[in-house]
C-alpha cells in the first residue's frame, strides 16, 4: 500500500491486485454485521406475508429489500477491495456506512406493509439510509479522484452517477401514487444504479482484487445462510412446542440445519477467487449474479419460518405452498450458482446435471406435500438434492475442477 512519510494518511492510490495473502480486515468484518440485522427483518417480513397468503406484495416487498440490501453491501465491497486505506477517515467514513445500513434495515418493516396493503411505497426511511450511505461513498471517490489520477475519471463518473441516481430516489418518496406506478417510476433508477459500474469502467478499471471478492462474497453467503439456520430453530421450536421431543422434531432439525449445511458446501465447491482471477472481464456477471444467489438463500430462510408458521397453524396456506416456498429458492440458488460458475469456468454436462438433481427434488417435494405428505419429509426431499450433489463432488469434484482451472490457464496463458 503506498504511504508518503510525510503526510498524515496514506494515499488512496489503489491496492495491488495481485498482493498475496489478501483478506477481508475486521473493518470489514464488522461492516458485514450490520447486514446479517438487515437480512434477518427482509426474511421474516417475506415469511409472514407468504403465511397471511400475500405471496406477490410479499415478493415485490422482498426483491425491493434485497436490491437494496445486496446493492449497498456490493458498491462498499468493491470500493474497499480496490481503495482500502484502513486509515481513520476510511474507518470514520465506513461507520458513517454502517449507520446508513441500519437506518435502511429499520425502513424495511413499514416498506413491506405499505406494499402489502396497497399503498404508495413507503420508503422513506430506506431511502433516507441510503443517503447517509451515498454521501459517505460519495467522499470516498472524490477522495479517490485527488489521489489517483490514473483513474480520476472512474472515480469522478463514480461520484457522478451515485449522486445524480440518489436524487431520483429522493425524488420518488414525494411522489404519492400506487405500488405498481412507483415501481414503473423506480425501474429507471434500477437500471441506473446497476449500469453506473459498467459505465465509470469503460475505460479504466478499478485495482480490485480477485481472491479478495470471492472471499468477501463468501462471506455474505455465510451471513444470508444465517437466516437458514434461523428459520430451522424457529421450525424446530414451533414442533416442540406443540408435540414436545418426537421424531417429527428430529426430522425438522434434520431437514432445516441440514438444509443449511448443504447450501453452504455446494456454494463453496468452486474456487471462485482463482477462477475469477483469471476470468476477470467476468466481474460483472459474477458480481450482480450473486445478488440472486443471496436474496434466493435468504428465502429459503423465509420458507423455513414459513413451515413454522404452517405447523403451529398460523399460516393461510396450503402444505404445498409452504413446502414451495423453500424448494422454489433452493432451486433458484443452485440455478444461479451454475450459470455463475459456468460463466467462470465454463457450461459441461456435470453443472447441468446436478443442477437438475436440485430442480428435481425440490419440484417433487412439492408433488408430495399436494399428495398429503407430512411436510416435514417434504423438507428432506428438498434437502435431498444438494446432498446427491455433495456426494457427486466429492467423488469427482476434485478432479473436475483441477481441470477446469488447467483449462483456464492454458486459454490465459
Amino acid at each position: 500500500m503506498p504511504f508518503n512519510s510525510r503526510r498524515v494518511l496514506p494515499r488512496m492510490g489503489g491496492r495491488d491486485p495481485h498482493e498475496p495473502h489478501r483478506s477481508a480486515t475486521p473493518l470489514e468484518l464488522f461492516f458485514d454485521l450490520t447486514f446479517v440485522i438487515a437480512f434477518a427483518v427482509a426474511s421474516s417480513q417475506l415469511a409472514h406475508a407468504i403465511a397471511e397468503d400475500h405471496l406477490v406484495p410479499g415478493l415485490i416487498g422482498f426483491s425491493f429489500a434485497m436490491f437494496a440490501i445486496i446493492w449497498a453491501w456490493i458498491n462498499f465491497t468493491w470500493l474497499a477491495s480496490a481503495y482500502d486505506t484502513d486509515d481513520w477517515i476510511f474507518r470514520v467514513v465506513t461507520m458513517i456506512q454502517m449507520v446508513g445500513v441500519l437506518i435502511l434495515a429499520m425502513g424495511i418493516e413499514p416498506m413491506f406493509h405499505s406494499v402489502v396493503e396497497g399503498k404508495h411505497v413507503d420508503n422513506a426511511l430506506m431511502v433516507l439510509g441510503y443517503v447517509v450511505m451515498r454521501v459517505a461513498l460519495i467522499f470516498q471517490w472524490l477522495r479517490i479522484a485527488r489521489q489517483d489520477p490514473a483513474r480520476k475519471h472512474v472515480a469522478l463518473q463514480y461520484a457522478g452517477y451515485l449522486g445524480v441516481v440518489q436524487i431520483g430516489w429522493v425524488a420518488v418518496i414525494f411522489i404519492n401514487t400506487d405500488v405498481l406506478t412507483t415501481f414503473l417510476i423506480m425501474a429507471p433508477l434500477f437500471l441506473l444504479e446497476m449500469a453506473t459500474p459498467v459505465i465509470a469502467e469503460r475505460r479504466s478499471k478499478t485495482p480490485w482484487h480477485a481472491h479478495h471478492i470471492a472471499e468477501r462474497y463468501g462471506l455474505l453467503a455465510i451471513i444470508a445462510l444465517g437466516e437458514c439456520l434461523v428459520g430451522a430453530i424457529e421450525t424446530l421450536r414451533s414442533i416442540v412446542a406443540l408435540h414436545g421431543l418426537s421424531l417429527e422434531a428430529a426430522l425438522v432439525g434434520l431437514g432445516g440445519t441440514g438444509l443449511a449445511f448443504a447450501l453452504w458446501w455446494v456454494y463453496f465447491t468452486l474456487p471462485n477467487g482463482e477462477a475469477l482471477h483469471i476470468r476477470r472481464e467476468k466481474s460483472f456477471i459474477f458480481g450482480y449474479a450473486h445478488m440472486v444467489i443471496f436474496a434466493a438463500i435468504a428465502a429459503a430462510g423465509a420458507g423455513l419460518h414459513v413451515l413454522a408458521y404452517y405447523i403451529d397453524h398460523e399460516a393461510h396456506i396450503s402444505a404445498a405452498a409452504a413446502v414451495a416456498s423453500v424448494a422454489i429458492p433452493v432451486g433458484i440458488f443452485k440455478i444461479a450458482l451454475t450459470w455463475i460458475y459456468g460463466t467462470l469456468t465454463g457450461f459441461d454436462r456435470r453443472n447441468l446435471m446436478t443442477t437438475s438433481v436440485v430442480v428435481a427434488s425440490a419440484g417433487l417435494s412439492v408433488v408430495l406435500a399436494s399428495a398429503g405428505m407430512p411436510v416435514t419429509v417434504c423438507l428432506l426431499m428438498i434437502v435431498a438434492g444438494p446432498a446427491i450433489v455433495i456426494v457427486l463432488d466429492e467423488l469427482a469434484g476434485r478432479k473436475w475442477r483441477t481441470a477446469a482451472l488447467a483449462r483456464l490457464h492454458s486459454q490465459n496463458s
